[in-house]
């Protein structure tokens, strides 16, 4: 067979086994599409069914599989990242902007210490810190690995549990938002190669101003020009991003974060989010399952998820709770948005793939994290759908 069958049969992989255990099993409430298409991603790799079936991996999977796989999967994610950005809504954070600081600064600076002291335990034992990661950015990362709220998730979550367009649903958007841009200022941080300190400091000075000219076009240009021209920019600062040592996704938050949700429609904004989601994210899940490892053994690797899995989900709880009791809110409020908050799904995942790309931290590492993301992702319908049905009150008191 050639490279182009041995593609087209990955892609009919890649779009039947996570469907069919999807629909058949019934995994809905548990486990979206969304985390089953991760889960299979895993079992296809190297690790699980490619280990116990070397040739089936070696026949599928060829060095140029991979690499056009590859190459759909950055651009999916690229899009998807850039998507998240634009449903940023910093003039609603800014009106609301004592509560919104309070709950989004707790409920990302507890879990993320708690991250940190779980990183630092893992510093002693090797294998887990990458061979170009130092100290401080194993420790910083991990703890904002533990600390990440995926937004384009919550978004889905939210829209399933009928509370996406309600107030409450509006506020934790408004969290989740924030925490979005400090996440992805602290991973510039951990990527600032000081050596390439003058490329770095150019590109977002050029970016700067790039943005003011680029914002009066946009205001001007009707709304079906504006998707074409937003691409153009998303790839354009995507390659900036990258060439300066910041990675290519960090250009692609950049890209989407400087630009208003209200000039495109809603409904298209939603529907394309959803036909990434369903066309080619399938692709990166894949590809990120491709590159799950087990050098240290299961074991090991399990028992760390469990250990980042509680500091993840403690510190959040925790942050979420502190806000609750600073801001007087109604009894059960800050454990059904703590919960809400502490999902990490494909955010999580990019921060590590980027982390992973970088040499901060090892494939174990990584497997670690992704299978600590899968968790958190499961839990959040099961034990926010009873929630939501015990805090009915909170919808009477904000309407």
């Amino acid at each position: 067979m050639n490279t182009t069958e041995r593609f087209l049969i990955a892609m009919l992989i890649i779009t039947t086994v996570p469907y069919l255990v999807w629909r058949l099993c019934r995994t809905e409430y548990f486990a979206p599409l969304v985390v089953v298409q991760i889960i299979a991603g895993i079992l296809l790799g190297p690790g699980v069914l490619g280990a116990a079936f070397p040739e089936y991996y070696a026949f599928v999977f060829t060095p140029e599989v991979i690499q056009s796989l590859n190459g759909i999967a950055w651009w999916a994610v690229m899009l998807f990242v850039w998507i998240a950005g634009i449903e940023l809504d910093l003039a609603k954070a800014w009106r609301h902007r004592r509560e919104s600081s309070i709950t989004a600064g707790l409920a990302l600076g507890v879990p993320l210490a708690f991250g940190c002291v779980a990183a630092l335990a893992m510093l002693p034992t090797a294998g887990w810190i990458g061979p170009q990661g130092r100290d401080w950015q194993f420790v910083l990362g991990i703890g904002m690995a533990c600390a990440v709220t995926a937004l384009p998730i919550l978004i889905l979550f939210m829209e399933k549990l009928d509370i996406l367009r309600r107030p409450l649903g509006q506020r934790i958007l408004r969290y989740a938002s924030l925490d979005d841009i400090a996440i992805w200022g602290v991973l510039a941080l951990i990527l600032m190669d000081w050596t390439r300190v003058g490329r770095q400091l150019g590109f977002l000075l050029v970016f700067a101003l790039a943005t003011l000219l680029f914002r009066r076009l946009m205001q001007r240009l009707p709304e079906r020009d504006r998707w074409f021209v937003g691409l153009v920019w998303l790839a354009a600062i995507a390659l900036g991003a990258d060439w300066a040592g910041l990675h290519y996704m960090v250009g692609a938050f950049l890209a989407g974060a400087v630009m208003d949700a209200d000039w495109f429609d809603r409904e298209q904004m939603d529907t394309l989010r959803h036909h990434v989601l369903l066309v080619v994210m399938p692709v990166f899940f894949l590809s990120t399952g491709l590159r799950t490892q087990w050098e240290m053994g299961g074991v090991a690797v399990f028992v760390a998820a469990g250990w980042l899995l509680l500091a993840s989900v403690a510190g959040k709880l925790a942050g979420v709770h502190l806000a609750g009791r600073v801001l007087g809110w109604a009894p059960g409020e800050a454990r059904l948005i703590g919960w809400l908050l502490q999902t990490k799904a494909l955010i999580m995942i990019i921060f590590a793939n980027v982390l992973l790309d970088k040499g901060v931290i090892t494939s174990a590492t990584f497997t670690a994290l992704l299978l600590m993301a899968l968790a958190s992702t499961m839990l959040t319908v099961p034990m926010v759908t009873p929630l939501l049905a015990r805090v009915k009150q909170v919808f009477a008191r904000e309407s």
